[in-house]
């Protein structure tokens, strides 16, 4: 996949007769080095509220995720972190405030129009959801079987996704020869397919043993840092917040994906944290702040993992 990151050189634009930058080339300029496309959030959550009988499961969650982003969801089993994805795919709907994706208000979209906006975003399940009765391609070639692409458009973009994923070896398997990690990264791939620029990643490295996860990890930063991809990171576990959080993927001189920790070059990664309680945000912002919080369940939080 190729990367989007373009750096735009802005041009000086010529003094006004009083030796000033008259207002229509400044705005001329501001047009050019800023790309306005890019402050509309990918996803953007407005004071949702979301009850199951009596049980409320969302209580005035906001937040946003900007272009290229990755939002962790932290927090504990039952607070509404899988929820949101849900709601961001309308597999539920709120009982109030606004959901919008690339700032388009998909509340009220009933399932045709939501059907649209499903095909822009990629879905990383936590048991990776691979058909037993298909192979490795035919798993991650099924939505462009189902769109009835032609087969020779097909078969170079399923050998792409698998070399993203490091497995164009097992093209050929069926998922029941593969390990646990390897269908995780099937299921990557598959939900890699037409390049989606929003990807949610749903426990996407619960049950793996550390290495697996950490290649799973190694994944979601080479989408947010190769190829501009916004995403929200579904996760209890720490680890997978140290990861994200500090290390970045770039290509060196060779052409090879290296990973590079936080400060080895002048860098911030561009990720961020929600911590979630009771189905209300308790913390936004950087793992740095995170773990310097008094919060006495985030402390409780942070050492029980």
């Amino acid at each position: 996949m190729a990367s989007t990151n373009v750096e735009i050189q802005p041009t000086i634009p010529p003094p006004g007769v009083d030796g000033q930058v008259s207002e229509d080339a400044a705005e001329s300029t501001f047009a050019e080095v800023d790309d306005r496309d890019r402050a509309i959030p990918a996803i953007e959550f407005r004071d949702v509220h979301l009850a199951f009988d009596d049980r409320k499961v969302l209580d005035g969650l906001s937040f946003k995720v900007m272009k290229g982003e990755t939002k962790i969801i932290l927090g504990g089993s039952g607070c509404g972190k899988s929820t949101t994805i849900k709601l961001v795919l309308g597999l539920l709907k709120p009982d109030s405030g606004r959901i919008l994706v690339d700032g388009v208000d998909i509340t009220e979209f009933d399932e045709t129009q939501m059907m649209l906006v499903r095909k822009k975003i990629g879905m990383i399940f936590q048991e990776g959801a691979l058909f037993d009765s298909l192979s490795v391609y035919d798993n991650v070639a099924f939505r462009l079987h189902e769109q009835g692409v032609p087969e020779e458009e097909v078969e170079p973009e399923v050998r792409r996704m698998l070399r993203f994923v490091n497995l164009e070896d097992a093209i050929d398997k069926m998922p029941i020869e593969l390990s646990g990690g390897m269908r995780r990264r099937v299921g990557i791939a598959r939900a890699l397919v037409g390049d989606p620029k929003i990807v949610m990643f749903d426990e996407p490295t619960a049950g793996l043993d550390p290495p697996t996860a950490r290649t799973i990890c190694e994944l979601a930063m080479k989408l947010r840092d190769l190829e501009d991809v916004s995403s929200i990171f579904v996760t209890h576990e720490m680890n997978n917040l140290d990861y994200l959080c500090s290390e970045y993927a770039v290509v060196n001189d060779a052409g090879d994906v290296v990973f590079e920790k936080e400060g080895e070059r002048l860098c911030l990664t561009n990720t961020k944290v929600m911590m979630m309680r009771d189905g209300r945000p308790i913390f936004h912002g950087t793992d740095e702040s995170l773990k310097r919080s008094e919060d006495r369940y985030i402390q409780k939080f942070l050492r029980g993992h």
